[in-house]
């Protein structure tokens, strides 16, 4: 019998990646053959760091786990899971303010595409309160951020902070 990869996408914007999503990436690892963290190219936001930019730092905070690969997408997530091989998307719920649209969003993911189902996992506790907009907003005001992001990644938001405050 042939073995069949069991491949996961988790999408998002990760601008930047929290200890929130590590968090979740952590998890749903472990639940799949490979977890697809796709990165989502939206051309109705303005984005901190480009999608490369954001596709590097995922890699380098995730470089501890095997079956992690990192890939950037413009369009669809239902498309790109098909296009990937992948049967289920990865959600994050920090809240319940959350779930009304992530249901929505999967539900008519799966009215796109019956074959693929969406999972959502809660996010530990000590990260509920934590967005990627939360943490650009306290790094512009100066504020300290290592509560919030992996180590590696503090340094270049403030780096980035500093260069568009200058320009």
């Amino acid at each position: 019998m042939k073995h069949v990869d069991h491949v996961g996408i988790y999408p998002g914007s990760f601008d930047p990646i929290t200890l929130g999503h590590l968090d979740i990436i952590e998890r749903a690892a472990k639940m799949f053959d490979k977890l697809i963290v796709a990165v989502l190219i939206n051309r109705s936001k303005s984005p901190l760091f480009s999608a490369d930019e954001r596709v590097k730092m995922i890699q380098m905070v995730t470089e501890h786990i095997d079956n992690v690969e990192v890939v950037s997408f413009d369009g669809l997530s239902v498309d790109f899971a098909e296009a990937m091989g992948a049967k289920v998307i990865v959600r994050g719920l920090r809240a319940v303010t959350d779930f009304e649209y992530e249901l929505q969003m999967a539900q008519t993911n799966r009215a796109m595409r019956h074959e693929i189902d969406t999972i959502f996992l809660t996010t530990d506790l000590r990260y509920a309160y934590l967005s990627s907009s939360i943490v650009k907003e306290v790094a512009s005001y100066g504020g300290q951020i290592d509560l919030f992001l992996p180590p590696a990644i503090v340094p270049l938001i403030e780096a980035r902070i500093r260069e568009k405050k200058s320009n």
